[in-house]
């Protein structure tokens, strides 16, 4: 089984326009939006399953562990970088991340015990593998920014790296069916309501019409699809034999990591 490398790359921000992605509106902040909430859900991913380290037997599990955590401390601190961006653009994002932060990491993840917030990391790496492997084979991404196109598929190859490895601790710690149907359904309901509020903060700052807006989210659609592939990930996620290695799509991330030379 393959150890996840952690490889630490440079950004520079300070060029990156406004509107981003194609000079589309809606579809630079459907984009920031999901950005604004990756630092704290990354490092809150490392938490649950770092918790476990010392449960587990498998010395190669505790590498991929050790290797899932570097990756994904480095995933967080390149998009916490990218917010002083946001900020010198103009763009309050600290109110909204105030709230998201008290709500999820403040309340929810007080409240709920460390096997459903492991479960519920194992869900949300899912979502985050299947839109990688999606960024990747369909080339969304080839209307961003440069920097921001970079930042985006290197998080995405990396990934498809380590995206079996919360799952296989879960399944060490506690391989029940309903626990991890019930981390899919918080998931769900938390990564998507986050998701559209960061969303529609960030398009509330904008001089947009509803026409307008209508029609950039017409384009944006076009470009990304139409949600179908979060629906199929989550029938897959919940059929009880699945494993997340079942999609052979390691070599989608080996060959970007090999075409950007970080391999």
């Amino acid at each position: 089984m393959k150890i996840p490398k952690p490889r630490t790359l440079r950004f520079d921000f300070e060029k990156v326009p406004k509107h981003w992605f194609g000079g589309n509106v809606v579809a630079t902040h459907i984009a920031n939006g999901v950005n604004l909430l990756f630092p704290a859900g990354e490092r809150f991913f490392v938490r649950s399953v770092h918790r476990y380290l010392d449960q587990i037997d498998d010395a190669i599990l505790g590498e991929r562990v050790r290797g899932f955590a570097g990756q994904e401390g480095r995933h967080a601190n390149a998009h916490e970088k990218y917010f002083d961006a946001l900020r010198a653009q103009g763009y309050d994002i600290d109110t909204f991340l105030k709230v998201y932060e008290a709500i999820a990491y403040g309340f929810l993840e007080k409240v709920f015990g460390p096997k459903m917030r492991l479960s519920t990391t194992v869900a949300c790496e899912h979502f985050t593998a299947i839109l990688a492997e999606y960024a990747l084979e369909k080339r969304l991404l080839d209307f961003a920014d440069p920097t921001m196109r970079d930042l985006l598929l290197w998080h995405a190859a990396e990934e498809i790296e380590h995206r079996s490895v919360a799952f296989d601790v879960l399944k060490e710690v506690d391989p029940g069916y309903g626990l991890r149907a019930a981390g899919m359904a918080m998931a769900t309901a938390c990564l998507g309501g986050f998701w559209i509020a960061a969303t529609l903060t960030l398009l509330a700052q904008e001089d947009l019409s509803a026409k307008q807006t209508a029609k950039q989210w017409k384009v944006a659609r076009s470009q990304r699809g139409d949600g179908s592939v979060f629906r199929r990930g989550i029938r897959d996620f919940l059929r009880r034999d699945f494993h997340p290695d079942e999609n052979p799509v390691d070599a989608i991330a080996s060959e970007y990591l090999e075409s950007a030379g970080i391999a």
